[in-house]
C-alpha cells in the first residue's frame, strides 16, 4: 500500500500528457546540453586555439544574456502563449548547437553563445509557465519535483554521453544536440496541434504589456522578498561548483568527485521522499528550512576533515538544494496571476545574479584568508546564504496576511449574496 502511494506521481493518469512529454523534454534536452556544452570551453582553446581569457568571455556571454534576459522571455508566453515561444527557443537553439561546428571566428562563437543564453532565458520561464497551466495546484509539488527528477538524469547522462563521443576533440555531440532540440522543437508542434483545446488557459487569458507586467511583478511584496532570498540562496548553490573545488585544489580531485557524485545520488534518492514529507507544510516554511540546511552544508565544507562528515555536509547541502529549487517553483506558480505566469517564471531568473556574486566572493575569500582557513571562510559564506531567512520569512507573513484578507473578503462576499 505504501510503495503504490510513494510512486503514485510516476502514474501517466496524475499528469496532462504534455507535462509528461515536458518532462521526458526536459530529460533528452538536459541531456543534450550538458554532453556538449560542459565541454565547450575546453574544444575552443585545444581545437580553436583562442586564448584563455576569451575563452572565458565567451563562456561568460551566455550566463550574463540568460540572466537578464528571462524576465522578457516568460512575458513573451503571456502575451503571445506558451507554444510558439518554446517553438521558436527550440528551433533557433538547434541552429545554435549546429553553429559551434561551423564557427571559426571569436565573434561568432560570442554571437552564438550569446544566443544559446537568450534561447535558454525564453524556454526556461515558458515551459515552467505551461507546466503550472496544466496541472492542478494540489498536484504542482509533484509535478516539479518529477521535472527537477528529469534534470538531474539528463545532466548526470550527458557528459558522460560527451566524454564517450569525444566532444573535446570532435563536433559529433554538438550536431547531437542540435538535432535532440530540433527534435524537440517539433514535438511542441505536434502537441499544440493535438491538444490545443486542453491548453487554451495559456493563450487566450488577460495580455498585458512588457512594461505593465514588470510594474505588476515590482509592487508584489510576496514575490520581491522571495527573489531577494533565493538571490542569497543561489549565491550558497554556486559553491558547490566554484569555492568548494577550488578549496580541495586539484591534489584532491578524487574526493571532489566523491562530492560531487553523493549530490547527485542524494537528489535521485531523497528527493521524492522529502518533497513528501514538505507538502504537509507551506512553500515559504520549506525555503526557509531549506536555507538553513544549505548554509548548515557549506559550514560542513569548513570544519570537515574526514570523508564521512565531508559526505554528511553535502548531504544537508543537497536536501537544501532539493527544497529550495523544486518548492520555489511550485510557490511562483501558486502566487503568481494567470496571465502573468510567464513573467513571473522569467524574473525569478534574476536569482543566478547571485550565483554569479557567490563564485566571486567565495574567491575573494579564499584569496584573503588562504586556503587553510576553510572554517573562517565558509562560516561567512553559510552566513550569506542564510540571509535568505529573514526574507524568505517576512514573504510569509505577509502572505499570511493576504490570504487571511482574501478569506475574509470572500465570507463578506458569500454572506451578501
Amino acid at each position: 500500500m505504501m510503495g503504490k502511494k510513494a510512486f503514485s506521481f510516476f502514474h501517466l493518469n496524475c499528469f496532462h500528457p504534455i507535462a509528461w512529454g515536458l518532462i521526458f523534454g526536459t530529460f533528452l534536452s538536459r541531456a543534450g546540453f550538458f554532453m556538449s556544452i560542459p565541454f565547450l570551453g575546453i574544444y575552443l582553446h585545444e581545437i580553436k586555439g583562442i586564448d584563455p581569457a576569451t575563452t572565458g568571455a565567451i563562456l561568460a556571454v551566455s550566463f550574463f544574456v540568460s540572466t537578464f534576459s528571462s524576465f522578457f522571455g516568460g512575458a513573451w508566453s503571456d502575451k503571445i502563449g506558451r507554444f510558439p515561444v518554446m517553438m521558436f527557443s527550440m528551433f533557433l537553439w538547434s541552429f545554435v548547437f549546429i553553429g559551434f561546428t561551423m564557427g571559426e571566428h571569436v565573434w561568432q562563437f560570442i554571437l552564438l553563445n550569446a544566443l544559446s543564453g537568450l534561447c535558454r532565458s525564453i524556454f526556461e520561464p515558458t515551459a515552467r509557465a505551461l507546466l503550472v497551466d496544466l496541472t492542478p495546484q494540489e498536484n504542482r509539488v509533484d509535478v516539479f519535483n518529477a521535472r527537477y527528477f528529469a534534470i538531474n538524469i539528463g545532466g548526470a547522462i550527458g557528459p558522460l554521453v560527451g566524454l564517450s563521443l569525444g566532444a573535446s576533440e570532435t563536433t559529433l555531440p554538438f550536431i547531437i544536440s542540435g538535432l535532440i532540440y530540433f527534435v524537440y522543437g517539433t514535438l511542441i508542434i505536434y502537441w499544440k496541434k493535438k491538444y490545443a483545446t486542453s491548453v487554451k488557459i495559456s493563450e487566450t487569458t488577460e495580455k498585458t504589456s512588457l512594461l505593465s507586467s514588470l510594474k505588476i511583478i515590482s509592487r508584489d511584496k510576496v514575490f520581491r522578498y522571495f527573489l531577494i532570498g533565493n538571490i542569497f540562496v543561489a549565491g550558497g548553490y554556486a559553491h558547490l561548483d566554484t569555492t568548494l573545488a577550488q578549496y580541495l585544489g586539484s591534489d584532491k580531485v578524487g574526493l571532489y568527485s566523491i562530492l560531487f557524485f553523493t549530490n547527485a545520488a542524494s537528489i535521485l534518492l531523497l528527493q521524492y521522499p522529502i518533497i513528501r514529507f514538505m507538502k504537509r507544510y507551506s512553500p515559504l516554511t520549506a525555503l526557509k528550512v531549506g536555507s538553513f540546511l544549505f548554509g548548515a552544508g557549506i559550514v560542513g565544507f569548513g570544519i570537515s576533515h574526514s570523508l564521512i562528515l565531508l559526505i554528511l555536509a553535502m548531504v544537508l547541502f543537497t536536501i537544501g538544494e532539493i527544497l529550495c529549487f523544486i518548492i520555489g517553483d511550485v510557490l511562483i506558480g501558486d502566487i503568481a496571476p494567470i496571465y502573468l505566469r510567464g513573467a513571473y517564471y522569467g524574473a525569478s531568473g534574476l536569482m543566478f545574479i547571485g550565483q554569479s556574486a557567490g563564485a566571486w566572493v567565495g574567491g575573494m575569500l579564499l584569496a584573503s584568508f588562504g586556503f587553510g582557513s576553510g572554517f573562517v571562510v565558509f562560516s561567512i559564506l553559510a552566513l550569506l546564504t542564510v540571509v535568505a531567512y529573514p526574507f524568505f520569512q517576512f514573504g510569509h507573513l505577509l502572505l499570511n496576511k493576504k490570504n487571511s484578507i482574501d478569506q475574509a473578503n470572500y465570507k463578506t462576499t458569500k454572506g451578501a449574496i
